[in-house]
């Protein structure tokens, strides 16, 4: 069983709350970030939108089994680039990238990337 998968088991007999399963969105300033939230909860998937600053262990509490990070204006070579906490790609949660996501995952699985 993976480790996302852990966090919605119980027991049987066990009388622990049901934890929502939640996609993360991660938000870089994207003017998509609401239209794929749409397209998430349109597919019966709950998520939630949060801040690119979110911490790992924040994403953990709400339940998060996935995160998707959004895309956004920035460039990942901009002095100044929206950054996320390492340990939310420290490989605990699936992840998708979109654009500027996807873009910030590469930069940060090999930062001797040219640029």
């Amino acid at each position: 069983m993976s480790a996302p998968d852990s966090r919605l088991q119980t027991t049987e007999g066990e009388s622990a709350p049901q934890r929502r399963a939640t996609i993360a969105i991660l938000d870089f300033g994207s003017q998509y970030t609401q239209l794929i939230a749409r397209r998430v909860r349109e597919s019966r998937v709950y998520c939630e939108i949060f801040p690119h600053e979110v911490t790992a262990k924040e994403l953990e509490r709400r339940g998060v089994v996935g995160v998707i990070l959004s895309g956004g204006p920035a460039s990942v070579y901009d002095k100044n680039a929206p950054q996320i906490e390492p340990a939310v790609l420290d490989g605990r949660f699936p992840v998708l990238g979109i654009c500027y996501g996807m873009q910030l995952f590469d930069r940060r699985s090999d930062p001797s990337a040219p640029g």
